[in-house]
């Protein structure tokens, strides 16, 4: 073993008990001791879905856009007009996902595409008046969901938005 590296054991079960899983059903019994339910970044993956899906439902109906959809008119209230390169960098999400929530956004209205005089493969968004009346409705509805947030963490978030931060920084780099 190097000197300075510690290797864990892990012991696979034999192909007879195998076999026997798969003959009888699991009964609540962990087939690993690696749990899945405490395992911080599926936590975040689970609260972060749980998150956009409660706030989707706000303007899934009333708006008929997807939570891709939304991000990008969040982004794009932010900002006059935006390339889809940084939308892609702020939203973290790939480029085909963005240019797809744009292009149905363009469709029903919300935003405008405009290219780019010097490079016509190049994109830039912006909202329409439309999609600024949009954000204007969806804001205090967007106010009132992070109260409810709040609320559920008993009122005081500041150390949960410092902690989200300092793991947000950590992983940019």
């Amino acid at each position: 073993m190097p000197e300075g590296k510690q290797f864990c054991e892990i012991r696979l079960p034999s192909r007879r008990r195998l076999a026997n899983l798969a003959k009888t059903p699991n009964q609540g019994v962990p087939v690993s001791h690696f749990d899945l339910d405490t395992f911080l970044p599926y936590q975040l993956a689970v609260l972060s879905q749980r998150v956009s899906e409660g706030f989707a439902r706000h303007y899934r109906d009333r708006f008929d856009i997807t939570i891709s959809e939304w991000r990008v008119v969040a982004h794009l209230s932010q900002q006059e007009a935006v390339s889809v390169r940084e939308i892609c960098r702020r939203v973290n999400m790939d480029k085909p996902k963005v240019s797809r929530a744009a292009s149905r956004l363009e469709g029903k209205g919300y935003v405008r595409k405009l290219e780019n005089a010097r490079d016509r493969r190049l994109v830039v968004l912006s909202l329409t008046e439309k999609g600024w009346q949009m954000v204007e409705e969806l804001a205090p509805m967007a106010r009132k969901y992070e109260a409810e947030l709040v609320a559920a963490l008993g009122g005081d978030d500041g150390q949960l938005r410092a902690q989200v931060a300092r793991l947000l920084a950590a992983l940019e780099e």
